[in-house]
Formats: structure tokens, C-alpha cells, sequence
């Protein structure tokens, strides 16, 4: 039989991430947005891609990208960089902010790939937990930070899985305690409320970074779009480590039309948003329902009830949602992402059964 030499050592005890994808008929479990691109955003993007040559590389930097983007957030081009989603640039960030002798600071629970990635690079987790309500131990983070030997801090603003806001007080106090990379990652942030965004800090700090994508409000999870705005020392490092061409030219079409007809997306965020406010409403009714606030398109729900079980029974019934309940800090609990009005319905008739 023939030998195969060992993996990286590093994946030693690496679990594969596992977006616990199966088929239902109402999918409210990845925090997608449940309706697809409006109709004029669709015709601009298959004129777009209808014109394209696809017998040559794309623009390795999607400079016209950059520029919208950057036209958009009132930042320089310089400033901007774009991957294949957000899942590539955190892992760029990894790469030039990790490694041996390196820690990350992170924030349990919150999305699982940060630490997943610090791990595959060699860097030291750092955990500083949430409180029970899910707050931010604000102190207990700055003090940790501020030691000298971490690398990079993640702060999620809305938070995945909890959906809590990082106050903008309490960014700009971490920023001036280090000199650590402290990148809060906004996935989520067009449904919160505008002032909450880390933006204006950028500035002011060189040390400062925040991701955007496109996967959830502006409807492309499906084309695996994510951008960084940054000082110009911080892109220019990102550039070392990033995979050449990582963003095909379909996809930059695609965010590029997204960007220049981003206000047709208003009305479908404003939907979520009130959806999420009658689903807190509806849930809280239901007995023995604990539902933690949120400003994301998805909420934290912790069931008296085996919350493993509820799942299983709303599975039963095509709706598919997130289980958390087996996490140290979430059990009890499943996440629920915002859909429809109709699949939100279905959702509510199905747990009235379940929990009856």
C-alpha cells in the first residue's frame, strides 16, 4: 500500500466548518436574505455580464470596484480591498497578523471561522467570553488587549450568533489601549442602526479595520463578494497575502451593479427590520421563549424546551433553523434568521405546535 507524508501539523484537530447546509422548504438558518435581487438590479447585472470576455483575467485589485466602493464609504481607493466574500479576507488578515509568536484576541460566542483561522496560522486564541446577557466584558477585553502580545482583536458589531451592537465608546477605547489590529466585522451592520457603524473611527486609526459584504443585506450570498475598508498601510499588507485574481470578473460585475443601484435595496432591508420587530413579538409570546435583542436579520432564542428537539420537530415541519444548543454559552438556544413574511408565518404556526 502506498504511504502519504502527514498534513500540516496544524490541522491537527481542526474541524472542517460546517455550515450544517440540508434542504428545506423554508431555509431560515444561514442569515441570508430570503428574496433574490430586485428586478432592475438583475436586468443592469445580466447586461453587464453579457457584454464580458470571459477569455480574460480579471483585474487582479477590481479597481472600478474599489472605486465605487470607496466613492460610497468616503474613503480613498487605497483603502478598499475586496475578496472572494469576507471568508478570504479574514483569512488574509490571519495570515498577515498571525502566525507564531501572534495571539488573537477573541469574543466568544461569536462566528467560529475567526478562531478556526488563527489556529490553521499558528496564532494563539485568546478567549475573553461574553457575559451571560451577551454584553461585551468591555474592561476584561481592553485590559487583555492591552498587554503587548496580541496580534489582532475581533469585534463583531452586530454580533453572529447573539445580534448585539458593540458600543462605538467602547471600539474607540480599545483602539487607543493597542496597537493590535482591531477589526470589527460589520456583516450585519446595514440593519442596525446607521450611528452604530465603526466607520467615523476610521480616520482617526491606523489600527482600525471593518468588513463589509455582500452576502446578507444586499442579497449575494451566492456570488461570494467581501470587502475591507482600512488605512493604506494596512491594504498594502493585505495585498502580500491575498490569492491573485481571487475575485473573478463575474463576480466583481455583479457587486459593481449591486453598488450603483444600492437604494433598491432600502425598501427589502426596512422589510427585515420590521419582520425582525414582529418575530421578537410573536416569539416572546409563545411559553417558555427567551428572545435576546438583535440588529441583525437573525435572532437568538433559547427554549426551555430541549432546543435540540424543537429543532428536530421544525425540521419535521420544512423549516430549517441554526441549532446552537450544544455551544458552552449558547445552550438552550437556536438562531433563527428573518425571512419573508410568509415563511415567518410558517415558522410561528410551527412552534405554537411544537411548544403547545
Amino acid at each position: 500500500m502506498a504511504k502519504l507524508r502527514a498534513s500540516n501539523s496544524l490541522l491537527r484537530g481542526v474541524e472542517p466548518y460546517d455550515p450544517k447546509y440540508l434542504p428545506a422548504q423554508v431555509g431560515l438558518n444561514a442569515n441570508e436574505t430570503t428574496f433574490d435581487v430586485p428586478a432592475d438590479v438583475r436586468q443592469a447585472i445580466e447586461g453587464e455580464i453579457a457584454r464580458m470576455a470571459f477569455n480574460r483575467y480579471p483585474d487582479p485589485m477590481a479597481n472600478e470596484l474599489r472605486q465605487a466602493i470607496a466613492e460610497w464609504h468616503g474613503v480613498e481607493p487605497d483603502q478598499v480591498i475586496c475578496g472572494n466574500g469576507g471568508d478570504e479576507l479574514l483569512f488574509d488578515l490571519a495570515l498577515a497578523w498571525g502566525g507564531e509568536g501572534n495571539a488573537l484576541l477573541n469574543v466568544p460566542p461569536t462566528f467560529s471561522v475567526y478562531a478556526a483561522n488563527a489556529r490553521l496560522t499558528g496564532t494563539q486564541v485568546i478567549d475573553v467570553p461574553r457575559r451571560a446577557d451577551f454584553s461585551i466584558d468591555q474592561d476584561a477585553v481592553v485590559e487583555r488587549a492591552s498587554r503587548g502580545d496580541v496580534g489582532m482583536v475581533v469585534i463583531t458589531s452586530p454580533n453572529n450568533p447573539t445580534g448585539d451592537v458593540a458600543p462605538l465608546a467602547f471600539i474607540e477605547r480599545l483602539l487607543q489601549a493597542t496597537d493590535a489590529l482591531v477589526l470589527v466585522d460589520e456583516a450585519y451592520m446595514e440593519f442596525a442602526p446607521r450611528e452604530a457603524s465603526a466607520e467615523p473611527l476610521l480616520a482617526k486609526y491606523d489600527n482600525l479595520v471593518i468588513l463589509h459584504t455582500f452576502s446578507k443585506a444586499y442579497r449575494l450570498a451566492g456570488v461570494r463578494m467581501g470587502y475591507l475598508l482600512a488605512s493604506s498601510a494596512v491594504v498594502a499588507e493585505l495585498t502580500k497575502v491575498r490569492q491573485p485574481y481571487s475575485v473573478d470578473a463575474v463576480s466583481q460585475a455583479i457587486a459593481l451593479q449591486v453598488v450603483r443601484h444600492r437604494a433598491s435595496f432600502d425598501e427589502g432591508i426596512a422589510l427585515v427590520v420590521a419582520e425582525r420587530a414582529r418575530l421578537v413579538s410573536e416569539l416572546q409570546a409563545l411559553p417558555g421563549v427567551t428572545v435576546y435583542p438583535s440588529a441583525a436579520n437573525f435572532l437568538l432564542v433559547r427554549f426551555e424546551q430541549d432546543a435540540s428537539t424543537v429543532w428536530e420537530r421544525l425540521y419535521e415541519r420544512g423549516v430549517l433553523v441554526r441549532d446552537f444548543s450544544a455551544g458552552p454559552l449558547t445552550a438552550g438556544c437556536l438562531r433563527i434568521s428573518v425571512g419573508m413574511p410568509q415563511e415567518n408565518d410558517r415558522l410561528i404556526a410551527a412552534l405554537q405546535t411544537i411548544l403547545a
